[in-house]
């Protein structure tokens, strides 16, 4: 790429994404070392979850280290939300939302959602919240996450059986995918979600993408 002139683009930096779902973080962080001395940082940063995923690793002076490094950059973080259709008006929202007329009802079916996925064997990665604090306050954060609270204001305003569609501006974690599997099992819906790469159609238990997210 040095070669050639070529800048780090949407498809170079998958590869760092690549490297975490394949457990080759040394070979993931030699490969951002590389672009940080070849390479001025020019995009804003969807790729920023690449990056903390990869080398954050649950070492927190090199997430600060890491964080400080893109921002000095001017890649900022662009805030998760998550956005489903009802009766033909959409609705979006962030992490732990509560401007929802309905936000009393939505974290009540919130609530039964975690309950039942607790019950199913589901046990939340608490690896994926990049932040230094305790285990209990990171499980909280991701049964916030705006994705599930999507879900859950779905389910309490459409009829049992009904399609879920909701729509993500980034790319699903790996949390989100594995409750939403065994979500459109126990509810028994079929949900289709759409991030920045790719259609995931759950089903019964199982999702289209066959578990590559």
């Amino acid at each position: 790429m040095t070669e050639e002139k070529m800048k780090p683009d949407d498809i170079t930096f998958s590869i760092l994404s690549a490297c975490n779902h394949t457990g080759l973080v040394d070979l993931g962080r030699e490969y951002f070392n590389t672009m940080i001395q070849s390479y001025k940082f020019t995009s804003k940063l969807q790729h920023y979850g690449y990056i903390i995923d990869l080398l954050g690793a649950g070492k927190w002076d090199k997430v600060v280290l890491i964080r400080t490094f893109l921002n000095d950059q001017g890649m900022n973080k662009v805030p998760s939300c998550t956005s489903i259709e009802i009766d033909r008006v959409v609705y979006e929202f962030l992490v732990s939302d509560i401007a929802h007329l309905r936000s009393n009802e939505i974290y009540k079916m919130l609530d039964e959602v975690d309950r039942l996925l607790e019950v199913f064997g589901h046990v939340p990665d608490t690896s994926e919240v990049h932040y230094e604090m305790d285990e209990e306050w990171k499980e909280e954060k991701l049964n916030q996450h705006s994705e599930k609270l999507a879900i859950a204001f779905g389910l309490i305003s459409t009829k049992p059986g009904t399609t879920l569609r909701i729509v993500k501006n980034l790319k699903v974690s790996g949390n989100f995918h594995e409750a939403t599997k065994l979500i459109s099992k126990i509810f028994n819906r079929e949900i289709i979600a759409r991030d920045r790469n790719r259609f995931h159609h759950f089903k019964d238990g199982s999702c289209s993408c066959l578990d590559y997210w």
